[in-house]
């Protein structure tokens, strides 16, 4: 198994994604160490955890025991200093480049030199952040869909620098997390991005120019193409409704 010698994952970014992703992490037998630089945030996090795990429990998917082990496998942090033994670090900040550049340049300086450097980003271009660290080779982009214990895609991008046998080693990450893997190329938007877009936009014209009901085009989506396989306009209703409002 390609990525046996992970032992400890690190997580930078305690919100939904973040601790989502922990949380996917300690769930595989890993140690996580979840960082963040509000201990608000922090705290939340692990509620998020705590919450999502007592769902599994309730549905029969997991024991509290084993519930009860996800948490305690999860450390948290405020300093990006504690992640100096970690072996593949995960970064999940808002689609922000330059802080996302300038946590990978703490990082690099703090890390192993074996270290893996990922991030969850949905659209930046991976080769870009390698280029803010002296390990390119060891950057790549491990992309969760949200929420990260419910759905089961994630999309590994690989900057031009990017090894082969890091690639393997995420790959084979994101299998241990039980998730179906699938790969992109550096380009703008990756794959489901840029196939996503065009299709919610065309969801919104439809709806300025008349052709359906915000249900109807709602129900289409799903109905037509399977409810897994899309992401509906329902899920961004605020945005809808100021549509509607024009």
């Amino acid at each position: 198994m390609a990525s046996a010698w992970v032992r400890v994952v690190g997580v930078v970014g305690g919100g939904q994604m973040g601790s989502g992703i922990a949380q996917l992490a300690a769930a595989a037998q890993l140690d996580v160490i979840l960082a963040d630089v509000d201990q608000q945030a922090l705290q939340r996090g692990m509620r998020n955890i705590t919450s999502s795990l007592s769902k599994f429990v309730k549905k029969q998917a997991l024991s509290q025991e084993e519930a009860d082990a996800t948490v305690a496998r999860v450390r948290t942090t405020t300093s990006l200093s504690d992640m100096r033994d970690v072996n593949v670090v995960i970064e999940c900040v808002s689609e922000n480049e330059a802080l996302k550049k300038r946590i990978f340049g703490e990082l690099d300086e703090i890390l192993q030199p074996n270290a893996i450097l990922a991030s969850n980003t949905s659209s930046i271009s991976i080769t870009r952040l390698a280029a803010a660290t002296q390990r390119p080779k060891q950057v790549i982009g491990m992309h969760f869909m949200n929420p990260p214990p419910i759905m089961k895609l994630v999309e590994i991008v690989r900057g031009m620098a990017t090894d082969d046998n890091v690639f393997a080693t995420v790959k084979c990450l994101a299998e241990r997390f039980n998730k179906v893997v699938i790969c992109s190329r550096d380009y703008p938007g990756f794959i489901v991005n840029r196939v996503l877009m065009p299709m919610i936009n065309e969801g919104f014209f439809a709806l300025l120019e008349g052709v359906g009901t915000p249900q109807d085009i709602d129900t289409a989506f799903p109905e037509a193409m399977g409810r897994d396989s899309v992401i509906m306009l329902a899920s961004t209703p605020k945005r809808r409704d100021t549509i509607m409002d024009i």
